[in-house]
């Protein structure tokens, strides 16, 4: 079987990396070797960086409307390609194809977005601020920009970098997971297809030492990352040394609390598929959740409706799909029996599963630990499987004080039919994204991404207006024309205007 190599994206031209090192690409489903992906030479790297610097000179200049045309064409591009899309996606990630899809369309809300980018960079103007003197703000495009990107969200987080630091005048390199880089490379080659020049966008691959070299090079000007922890840490400490801006989104923590006047057949519904939704493998999953005085007593029916949820390949459109490889699955399942011997009560245990067809898979189904305490592991950790975890609080503000009380901070969901409630929940619980009746409260693209705490580094978060100001500079111009025929003036000494 000839097993195809992911090429690099150096100067507008895909090349075939010269390294001796490669990875395999894995079907999740299957374990079938899809491609080669290449783990990038220092000198792939310092071309791809190269070709971004020598391009930025002329497209920082080119039209903003020219910028927003090539996104309105690439957004059409993306739709018209949304099921092969998918298609790719699921089979190198293994999330089902309907979440695949999902994946590619909140992407493609950021792209839309980058298209109205001639009203999100406007500057700012004052006449006669002094005597004859006019002062205006302009949006400077940075210059060469890098993005790190997940394996969960192999679409979606790197549209929500590279088309909107494109679309604000700089150019970019990029470099996706190395599990699962099969759709970003298909998206790229259809944004070249969308009229993005040659050297604006690059795509290099690889592990620590690609980072790492990002994160170092001189020429690179900002780097935006999502991942975990650990590693966001490292680039954002990193990257901050060189003297580079930095935006870095880290793990979570996810609680859901609900309180007993809630729709009880909303919340459990939503509950369960933000738990259980994309096998958990969601940076923005509901991983914990707070039942509030008589809403414990939903704990059954909870487990009812988890327990009718399908596993299986992605392919076929279960519920949901496999983990992203063994090594997740095992750690996910190791998780899981610590929980138990800390005390942990297993009420649906996920471990084992098995799925006709596909006797190979990383599959683990959906999983409930209740009477789980703060102190334990499956509590402290970011699982990253479809594991559940239930805790109990006596009151609202019993349920605050237990979710600002975990260092983590993306986001947070309440359920009641309660305004009162409501309110004092968000006026008081810290966290940067907060739903209400609302499980997953990613903001669509007019907002910005908002985490908080340890959820995140850099004080600017993706995509909407804060990322504009992420990827540009401001530059003040403050100017006076002088008319010929004035009298000329004594010299003035003083920092006065006037």
């Amino acid at each position: 079987m000839n097993i195809p190599k992911v090429k690099l994206l150096i100067g507008g031209e895909f090349v075939e990396s010269e390294t001796t090192q490669w990875r395999d690409v894995i079907n999740p489903a299957t374990q079938a070797v899809l491609a080669h992906v290449p783990m990038a030479t220092p000198t792939e790297v310092s071309a791809a960086v190269s070709s971004a610097r020598r391009a930025f000179a002329s497209w920082r200049k080119t039209p903003i409307g020219t910028r927003a045309r090539i996104f309105l064409k690439y957004q059409q591009l993306i739709r018209e390609h949304m099921a092969e899309l998918a298609a790719i996606l699921t089979a190198e990630q293994g999330k089902t194809l309907a979440d695949a899809e999902g994946d590619i369309f909140r992407g493609l809300e950021v792209v839309e977005h980058a298209a109205n980018i001639g009203t999100l960079q406007l500057g700012e103007y004052a006449q006669n601020v002094a005597g004859g003197v006019d002062t205006h703000t302009v949006l400077q495009p940075l210059g060469v920009c890098a993005g790190i990107t997940p394996f969960n969200f192999p679409a979606m987080i790197p549209l929500w970098m590279f088309p909107m630091a494109i679309a604000c005048g700089n150019t970019f390199v990029l470099k996706p997971s190395e599990q699962d880089p099969m759709v970003t490379m298909r998206l790229v080659e259809l944004a070249l297809e969308a009229g993005i020049p040659a050297g604006v966008l690059n795509v290099v691959h690889g592990g620590e030492e690609v980072v790492n070299a990002l994160c170092d090079h001189p020429d690179i000007k900002a780097v935006s990352f999502v991942g975990s922890t650990r590693v966001g840490t490292h680039v954002y400490n990193r990257a901050s040394l060189a003297g580079k801006r930095a935006q870095c989104m880290l793990g979570a923590k996810n609680h859901a609390v609900v309180l007993p006047d809630a729709n009880r057949e909303q919340t459990l519904n939503q509950l369960i598929g933000a738990a259980f939704g994309a096998a958990g493998q969601r940076c923005m999953a509901t991983s914990v959740a707070v039942l509030v005085g008589e809403a414990q007593q939903w704990l059954d029916e909870l487990l009812s409706r988890a327990q009718t949820l399908k596993v299986g390949a992605g392919i076929n459109n279960p519920d949901l799909g496999p983990l992203i490889s063994p090594a997740a699955k095992a750690r996910v399942e190791n998780l899981i029996a610590e929980g138990v011997a800390e005390g942990a009560t297993l009420r649906l245990d996920g471990r084992g599963v098995t799925v006709s067809g596909y006797p190979d898979g990383n599959f683990v189904g959906p999983t409930v630990l209740s009477d789980v305490t703060t102190e334990m592991s499956v509590y402290r950790q970011e699982i990253f499987g479809p594991v559940l975890v239930v805790l109990c609080a006596a009151t609202l503000d019993e349920a605050i004080e237990l979710v600002n009380a975990n260092p983590n901070g993306n986001g947070v969901a309440l359920f009641t039919q309660s305004g009162a409630a409501a309110r004092h929940f968000q006026e008081n619980i810290d966290v940067g994204q907060v739903g209400i009746n609302v499980p997953i409260p990613v903001p669509v693209p007019l907002f910005s991404f908002t985490g908080s705490r340890a959820s995140k580094l850099g004080d600017l978060g993706p995509y909407g207006k804060q990322v504009v100001a992420f990827y540009t500079q401001t530059q003040t111009v403050t100017c006076r024309w002088f008319d010929d025929a004035a009298s000329v003036g004594r010299v003035n000494t003083t920092i006065s205007l006037k």
